[in-house]
């Protein structure tokens, strides 16, 4: 976290919404949303992140670049969890940056977002909201910068990480979703079949 006593503190907002439509299936998508750790795997590179728990994950975000002059890499500690009606939550708990004990020791990472399925005209949407706040103790390197345009540059940069996590949401979930509602019922009918015997033949 970053200690309040630092001189030259500077903060890095982004947003990110989304609104997914979902085809129906046999089984509805609030089921496969109470597993918050398959959204995880959708979001992430696998090769990135180490699951701690059912709900907590470390993963590692893909390395940034701040005006050509510092280069890192975060990893975060990420808390997952659901309710009952599917609506799914994540935010950060953690943030290490290795490498750099300078910026690691004066930064701040908070990660907050949210994904539940809606239903509108009879159809039904995944809306989710993702917000990315930074904060932290400018390098000697950039207090002669002018503010607006670190403000600027590293907005972008936030916005830029927000946008890569959402284009792999959009390309990963829905195949994700649709991958377990077949295996789910592939289980189903050979469950049914151990119990009730091959079908007959017809004749």
């Amino acid at each position: 976290m970053l200690d309040q006593n630092f001189s030259h503190p500077i903060r890095f907002k982004a947003s990110e919404s989304l609104a997914l439509p979902v085809k129906q299936t046999p089984i509805p998508i609030h089921h496969y949303l109470r597993q918050p750790q398959r959204l995880v795997k959708a979001i992430a590179d696998p090769k990135l992140m180490e699951p701690l728990s059912d709900h907590e994950f470390r993963l590692k975000m893909r390395p940034l670049n701040f005006m050509d002059i510092y280069h890192f890499q975060p990893t975060v500690i990420l808390g997952v969890w659901s309710d009952n009606k599917g609506t799914v939550f994540l935010r950060s708990q953690d943030c290490d940056i290795r490498g750099i004990d300078y910026i690691n020791d004066r930064f701040s990472l908070t990660l907050k977002g949210k994904l539940s399925p809606q239903e509108k005209e009879g159809k039904i949407y995944l809306q989710g909201q993702a917000n990315l706040t930074v904060e932290v103790d400018l390098p000697p390197a950039l207090r002669l910068t002018p503010e607006p345009f670190l403000t600027v540059t590293g907005n972008s940069l936030l916005r830029g990480v927000l946008s890569r996590i959402k284009q792999r949401l959009l390309n990963q979930l829905l195949k994700d979703y649709h991958y377990w509602v077949d295996s789910q019922s592939e289980f189903i009918n050979n469950e049914e079949i151990s119990v009730f015997g091959d079908p007959c033949p017809e004749s």
